[in-house]
């Protein structure tokens, strides 16, 4: 049946995709700018274009939905007339580039005027118009290729100087040496003469290092290439290191890490050729990786309602001890967690629900330093009924009746975060062999010092808010009380004056708002001896509110330390 789109809503629908372009043009400026700022070791002005890209969606929304109204004398809350424009601005994005993430845009939009009310594919892009693979490939290659031939050194300072960095390296034929002897047995696995490097063209900056980014083909398949490389800040480059398996290349591009700038003028053709190298990964964690964190929200829900159609467990509470802000609820045969803000707080929790939500908003901007689990917030996230326990839909009315809309069909949760499911640190700890222990307590001491030098205290450091990942990392995911270490106030315990003061059952000085005393961080190993023997036998020193002093010190002087997204023992030698 032919539907007649009136001019109304062709008007509407071009406002919105021009609103698309103006944005994604914008976010390709603010991108392009990373290879300047890296190159000028202007670490500052990397943190500041990471918060200023996230913010500019938003700001683009609203500023779409302003200019909405005025293209039209027609009632713009008419959800007849946004039918319309859905199906005109389908028509206008069906040969676009970005099809997909101009959708996404469009579907921001209608969620804005509509408060995220009647969301159906009739209004807007619930499911995708077509499929990715569908999209007309551009005859030019986004990557450069190398035939390994019979010299891999001399290819590899080939590739280098095709980078064209504007800064010189600090050593380069140490660094090819470097490199050749780390992935020369596997170009050998086809021959030397067979084996091709695929290198991307465009640059992976984050934080303080650019990745080169590749592959290695050869007669058993691919090989995945991450070669980062930093600056000295004395006017040089250098490789770190290089990594060359699937896990090292999925830590790097881990949910726990801010999102990259890398120049992707068609996002979707960089996303096909990292899933190629990291098969594992879902769509949604690779474009909002990239920047692209709204149309990962997309990618996300239809991911899970795909899901929901080709299994059958139900919801049920999650694992471990329950929280005192957070109801936390998961579906075992997905790896991922819902968490919603309690309508009441346990005691002693003294937050309000605006604080928290400001609270995860503060970790979406911040350097997470691979140590915090990104979220993705959702408001009336619709889930069929009957996939629920009754244990858990009893317990969702019991602690957040407001946040929960009931019918015979739906469950509809008015406000909720979604988060990578890991197991809890205290129950990892419960069945952990010695080495285990010791390990993971290193890597709690670990997420905690790196959390620190990236401004962050958690505040609650009990072993529950903590998370262990299938790669083995520690991750903190509980953020009510995180506070920037600069905002805090680090003493040490004053000596008592007399035996009364010693046997007080309550502090005999005073405590300050943002006062901290990392002595009494011990605490947090309460009923695990164990735990705790190994955690002070590598990280006693965050006991000394000391220690703390000398982070905040060098925070305040706008030193920014390096946070690596992998082992330190692989770093090469220089």
């Amino acid at each position: 049946m032919n539907v007649n789109i009136t001019p109304a809503a062709r008007r509407i629908a071009k406002t919105i995709l021009n609103g698309f372009e103006a944005y994604f043009a914008d976010f390709q400026n603010i991108t392009l700018g990373a290879k300047t700022r890296f190159e000028k070791a202007n670490w500052q002005g990397i943190q500041d274009a990471h918060f200023k890209r996230i913010e500019h969606y938003k700001a683009k929304v609203n500023q779409v939905c302003e200019l909405v109204a005025e293209v039209t004398s027609k009632d713009v809350t008419d959800i007849e007339l946004w039918k319309l424009a859905r199906l005109a601005y389908g028509q206008l994005v069906c040969d676009h580039s970005n099809y997909e993430i101009a959708e996404t845009f469009f579907n921001s939009v209608f969620c804005s005027q509509f408060q995220h009310r009647h969301i159906h594919d009739r209004n807007l892009f619930v499911k995708p118009s077509r499929s990715l693979d569908d999209k007309p490939l551009k005859r030019y290659s986004i990557y450069m290729s190398y035939k390994v031939a019979d010299n891999l050194e001399q290819v590899l300072a080939l590739m280098l100087d095709d980078f064209e960095f504007s800064v010189p390296w600090e050593n380069k034929q140490r660094d090819i040496a470097n490199l050749s002897r780390c992935m020369a047995p596997y170009c050998l696995r086809s021959g030397l003469k067979k084996a091709r490097i695929d290198i991307l063209e465009s640059v992976f900056y984050r934080n303080k290092c650019a990745y080169l980014v590749g592959r290695i083909r050869h007669k058993d398949g691919l090989t995945p290439i991450v070669i980062p490389v930093l600056n000295n800040e004395n006017g040089g480059l250098y490789v770190d290191t290089v990594i060359l398996d699937q896990d090292g290349a999925s830590i790097i591009f881990s949910f726990t890490r801010s999102y990259f700038m890398v120049d992707a003028p068609i996002p979707s053709r960089l996303v096909r050729f990292l899933s190629a190298i990291m098969p594992n990964k879902e769509l949604a964690e690779l474009y909002t990786s990239i920047g692209f964190n709204k149309h990962g929200k997309t990618e996300f829900y239809r991911h899970i309602i795909e899901h929901m159609k080709h299994s059958e467990d139900r919801f049920v509470i999650a694992p471990g001890i329950k929280g005192m802000v957070m109801t936390v609820f998961t579906l075992p045969s997905y790896d991922v967690v819902f968490k919603i803000i309690k309508d009441k707080f346990d005691y002693p929790k003294q937050v309000t629900e605006n604080i928290v939500k400001e609270k995860y908003k503060l970790v979406s901007r911040s350097e997470r330093a691979g140590r915090m689990a990104d979220t993705q917030e959702y408001k009336n996230f619709i889930f069929y009924r009957n996939r629920f326990s009754e244990e858990l839909l009893k317990e969702l009315l019991k602690v957040a009746p407001s946040k929960i809309e009931l019918t015979d069909k739906w469950v509809i949760v008015k406000h909720l975060y979604t988060e990578r499911r890991m197991i809890p640190l205290n129950m990892y700890l419960q069945d952990a062999s010695d080495a285990d222990i010791a390990d993971v307590m290193d890597e709690y001491g670990n997420a905690i010092k790196q959390l620190a030098a990236a401004n962050i205290f958690t505040g609650d450091m009990l072993l529950k808010n903590f998370g262990v990942t299938r790669h083995g990392r520690v991750v903190f995911y509980d953020y009510d009380e995180i506070v920037r270490i600069t905002e805090c106030n680090f003493r040490k315990i004053p000596e008592p004056r007399n035996e009364a003061e010693e046997m007080a059952d309550r502090p005999w000085y005073t405590v300050g708002e943002n006062d901290v005393f990392p002595e009494e961080f011990r605490l947090f190993f309460s009923g695990n001896p164990k735990a705790r023997k190994a955690f002070e036998a590598l990280h006693s020193d965050l006991y000394d509110y000391r220690y703390w002093q000398d982070i905040q010190n060098n925070l305040r002087q706008g030193k920014i330390r390096n946070t690596f997204a992998y082992r330190r023992k692989i770093r090469f030698e220089r």
